[in-house]
């Protein structure tokens, strides 16, 4: 199919995309790699009377560090962040998460805000925002404000992102001494959505636990000082209270034990990597 038809602009200016965004009133979609919206628009299962190009605007194009924050602009690719030389050691868990991201081809399109702003269930990133309890950032011409992560994501493809906002960036907490993380994931192919992906990040405290690909949004969790059978106990109570999805992938009860097995995994791993 081809796309319903729609005006585009490629703006100039942050001002430009806060104008269009307010004038639209809802009819405006934002596109930068294009990677998750020209699949919507072909499929007509998106059609804005407005695509609105923010590609070319130099404020959103940075990583930059912000205290102990790495702050990620909306027209960062995908391929961008995972080059960074300092993620490794400023982000272990972005740095392990980021390889299961589709594929190099539309890393090297697709971009990190834009990843977020489409809120898959099953997406890696806003998973990892999530674990690690990070931010978007949202401007207007009115103004910007900070939502965190939990707050963010609030259904199937929603968020809390109002018609005139744009995402101007993510930020992602940085690593603490005596952290260690962990990522896992399962599904039918590398690069595919997950069926189940877990990100753990220990700390002397605890560890917090968050599931990908299961409800209709990622889901977060912290276990506090738990071992073997009580562990086993604590993920079958969580396992049980998501609203497990079913598909042609998995059952619900599939992927509720998918969490049993790779969040136990995801936890043990994180433990150690404290050492």
């Amino acid at each position: 199919m081809k796309p319903a038809r729609f005006d585009y602009v490629r703006a100039d200016s942050l001002a430009e995309v806060h104008d269009v965004l307010a004038a639209e009133c809802g009819e405006a979609a934002v596109i930068a790699g294009g990677q998750s919206l020209v699949p919507l628009l072909s499929m007509r299962m998106a059609r804005p009377k407005v695509v609105l190009d923010i590609m070319r605007i130099p404020e959103l194009a940075g990583i930059s560090l912000d205290g102990d924050t790495i702050r990620v602009g909306a027209a960062v690719r995908q391929a961008e962040l995972l080059a960074w030389s300092q993620l490794k050691a400023r982000q272990p868990l972005l740095a392990l998460t980021l390889p299961w991201v589709g594929h190099a081809q539309t890393r090297a399109r697709g971009t990190v805000c834009g990843s977020v702003a489409l809120a898959d269930p099953s997406a890696e990133i806003p998973l990892t925002l999530l674990a690690l309890r990070g931010e978007v950032e949202l401007s207007t011409k009115a103004g910007r404000r900070r939502v965190a992560a939990e707050d963010f994501f609030q259904g199937l493809m929603s968020t809390a992102r109002a018609d005139d906002e744009l995402i101007e960036a993510i930020r992602f907490p940085c690593g603490r001494p005596g952290e260690g993380h962990a990522f896992r994931e399962f599904a039918r192919r590398h690069g595919d959505f997950a069926i189940v992906a877990c990100a753990a990040v220990a700390d002397g405290k605890g560890v917090r636990l968050a599931v990908g690909g299961v409800a209709d949004r990622p889901v977060a969790r912290t276990f506090a000082g738990l071992g073997g059978s009580m562990l086993g106990q604590a993920l079958d109570a969580f396992a049980h209270e998501l609203e497990a999805r079913e598909d042609l992938h998995a059952t619900a009860a599939y992927r509720r034990e998918l969490v049993r097995q790779l969040g136990r995994q995801v936890i043990e791993e994180a433990r150690r990597c404290r050492a």
